[in-house]
C-alpha cells in the first residue's frame, strides 16, 4: 500500500475524480453529527469574543468614540486611511487568523471524529495548539493572510471593490487543503499550501461550487433570527472535510 505523501504525489501527477453529488452528501451526513454541538461551541466563542473586543475598545478607544467612527461612511473609506493605520489593520488581522486558526483545524478534527463514530469534546478544537502543529498553522494562515489581507486592501481601495472580492475567494479556494493537510498528512506549512495550490487546480470549478453552496448553505442562517447562523457555519468545516476526505482520504 502506498503512503499518503505517495499517494498524494500520485493525485498532483494524474488528478482525482470527483464528483459534487458525493462530497455534498459526505458533507451534509458529516454535519447532521456535528451540527448541535459545533453550533453551540461557534454561540459561545463569539459571545465571548464579543465581549473581550468591547471591553479592550471601551479601555483603549472608547465606545462612544467608536461608535462615532463607525457611523461615518468617510472613516470607512480606505482612500483615507492613513499608512500607519494599515500596516497595523493587516498585522492585527492577520495575527489573529493565526491565534485563532488551530480552533478551526479543531472543528475539522471534530468532522473526522464524527465520521468514525468516535467521541469528541470541547477539548477536540483546541487539539492543535500542540507546538507541531501550531507553529505550521501559524506559519500558512500568516502567509495566506498577509497575501490575501494585502492584495484585497489594494484591489479595495483602487476603488473597484470586486476585484478584492474575487482575489479574496481565488486565494481561499486555491488553499482550501491547506489545514487538513496539515493537521491530516503532517505537510508543512509551506508544503501544505503548495500542494493544496497544485491539487485544487485539477479540479478548480467543482470546487469552486461546492465551496459555493458551502457559504450560501451557511447563509441561511441569517434568515433563522440571525443566531441559526451559529448552526449553520458549522457545514463549512463539514464540507472541507468532505473535500479532503474525497480527494485523499485516510488511510486508517
Amino acid at each position: 500500500m502506498k503512503s499518503n505523501r505517495e499517494q498524494i504525489q500520485d493525485l498532483k501527477k494524474n488528478g482525482y475524480p470527483l464528483t459534487l453529488e458525493t462530497v455534498f452528501n459526505l458533507a451534509f451526513e458529516n454535519y447532521k453529527k456535528i451540527a448541535i454541538y459545533a453550533g453551540s461551541l461557534f454561540l459561545v466563542g463569539t459571545a465571548l469574543f464579543l465581549i473581550i473586543a468591547a471591553t479592550i475598545i471601551h479601555y483603549t478607544y472608547g465606545l462612544a468614540n467608536f461608535q462615532e467612527l463607525i457611523q461615518n461612511p468617510e472613516n470607512l473609506d480606505p482612500k483615507n486611511f492613513s499608512d500607519e493605520f494599515i500596516t497595523a489593520y493587516i498585522i492585527s488581522m492577520t495575527l489573529l487568523g493565526c491565534f485563532i486558526r488551530p480552533v478551526f483545524a479543531g472543528f475539522i478534527k471534530m468532522a473526522h471524529c464524527a465520521q468514525k463514530d468516535e467521541e469528541f469534546h470541547v477539548a477536540t478544537i483546541f487539539s492543535y495548539y500542540k507546538w507541531s502543529y501550531f507553529k505550521e498553522l501559524f506559519s500558512a494562515t500568516f502567509i495566506i493572510s498577509i497575501f490575501n489581507t494585502g492584495i484585497t486592501f489594494i484591489m479595495e481601495a483602487s476603488g473597484i471593490p470586486v476585484l478584492g472580492m474575487l482575489a479574496s475567494i481565488s486565494i481561499g479556494l486555491l488553499t482550501i487543503l491547506s489545514v487538513p493537510l496539515i493537521i491530516f498528512s503532517n505537510f508543512s506549512a509551506v508544503e501544505s499550501i503548495n500542494t493544496s495550490i497544485v491539487l485544487t487546480l485539477k479540479q478548480p470549478l467543482l470546487l469552486l461550487g461546492l465551496l459555493m453552496i458551502a457559504y450560501l448553505f451557511c447563509i441561511t442562517g441569517f434568515f433563522i433570527f440571525f443566531i441559526g447562523l451559529f448552526f449553520t457555519f458549522p457545514f463549512l468545516y463539514s464540507m472541507y472535510y468532505a473535500i479532503y476526505s474525497s480527494i485523499i482520504g485516510f488511510n486508517d
